[in-house]
C-alpha cells in the first residue's frame, strides 16, 4: 500500500537537479536519482553570508530503498516543522541513525507507507539526515505532502527547547534548499499542529519556530484538517501511546 496525498502529483519523471554527487555505489547513484540528488556526508558551501548545512545520506544511516517514489515541481512553498515525540532525543550520531531506522521500519512497516515519512530528520547531534529528500512527495502533513519540505526534529519537544545544535541544522537546511532552490525563497513555514490536530512538534518547539522568518499563521480556510476526535501523533510507536497523559487513547493512523 502506498501513501495516500491530496492534490496533483507529478510522477518520478520529474526530478530535481543535483546538488551534491557521489558515485561510489551503484545503489546510491539509482537512490540519488530517485530522491533528485545524491547525499554522502559532507558539508556543502550555501556562498557569502548563508550557513552550511552537513548531509548524512541514506546508505549512511542504513535506510531501505523506499517501496516507490513520487515527485512534485519545485520549489517547494511549504516547510513544516515536526518532532518525533518517541524515539527521543539522540546525541551521539549512531543512536541518531538507529532513531531514523525505527521511524522508517514504523512507517513502511507499521503504516504500510512507500518511505520514512519526512523529508528530513535532524538529530540532537546536529547532523541532519536524509529522508524522502527535496520535491519528493511526503507522508507527513495532509494536503501539504506534494508542495513541502517535512522537517522533523528528533525528540519530545513539548516543554523542553532543542538543543541549538539542533535548532542551528534546521535553519541551515531551510537555507540550503532556498540557496539551491528546492524551497520557494517566499516560502511558509508551519508548525504540524497548524494543519492537524497534533501537539506536534510540540509547544516549546512551535514556540520557538513561531519566532523565525516566514513563521506563517493560516487562515480558517487553510487551517487545521480535522479528521479524527482525538490529537494525532503519526511518529509515535503504537507501545509508547500509554506513556503520555495527553491522549485519551492509542494514537489513530493518520490520514496522508
Amino acid at each position: 500500500m502506498g501513501d495516500k496525498v491530496s492534490g496533483s502529483v507529478s510522477t518520478s519523471s520529474l526530478t530535481s537537479p543535483a546538488i551534491l554527487m557521489d558515485s561510489e555505489h551503484w545503489e546510491q547513484q539509482q537512490l540519488a536519482t530517485s530522491c533528485g540528488y545524491s547525499q554522502h556526508m559532507q558539508q556543502a558551501n550555501l556562498g557569502d553570508g548563508v550557513a552550511t548545512a552537513r548531509l548524512l545520506s541514506r546508505s549512511d544511516w542504513g535506510a531501505r530503498l523506499p517501496k516507490s517514489v513520487d515527485h512534485f515541481q519545485g520549489p517547494a512553498p511549504y516547510v513544516i516543522i515536526h518532532h518525533s515525540y518517541m524515539p527521543g532525543v539522540c546525541y551521539s550520531t549512531p543512536e541518531c541513525m538507529k532513531s531514523m531506522r525505527d521511524m522508517q521500519d514504523f512507517h513502511q512497516l507499521e503504516r504500510g507507507w512507500n518511505d520514512i515519512g519526512y523529508s528530513f530528520g535532524i538529530g540532537g547531534d546536529g547532523m541532519i539526515y536524509t529522508g524522502r529528500g527535496f520535491n519528493v512527495v511526503g507522508a507527513h502533513a495532509p494536503k501539504y505532502n506534494d508542495k513541502s519540505v517535512g522537517i522533523v526534529l528528533i525528540g519530545d519537544w513539548r516543554t523542553e527547547l532543542p538543543p541549538k545544535q539542533m535548532l542551528d541544522a534546521a535553519r541551515n537546511l531551510i537555507s540550503f534548499g532556498v540557496f539551491k532552490g528546492y524551497i520557494d525563497p517566499a516560502y511558509k513555514l508551519l508548525g504540524h499542529r497548524q494543519v492537524r490536530d497534533t501537539e506536534c512538534p510540540g509547544g516549546r518547539l512551535f514556540a520557538e519556530i513561531s519566532s523565525w522568518p516566514h513563521f506563517t499563521h493560516l487562515s480558517e480556510t487553510e487551517g487545521v484538517v480535522s479528521s479524527t476526535a482525538a490529537p494525532v501523533e503519526p511518529h509515535v510507536h503504537p507501545k509508547a501511546a500509554t506513556q503520555t497523559p495527553l491522549a485519551q487513547s492509542p494514537p489513530a493512523a493518520p490520514k496522508v
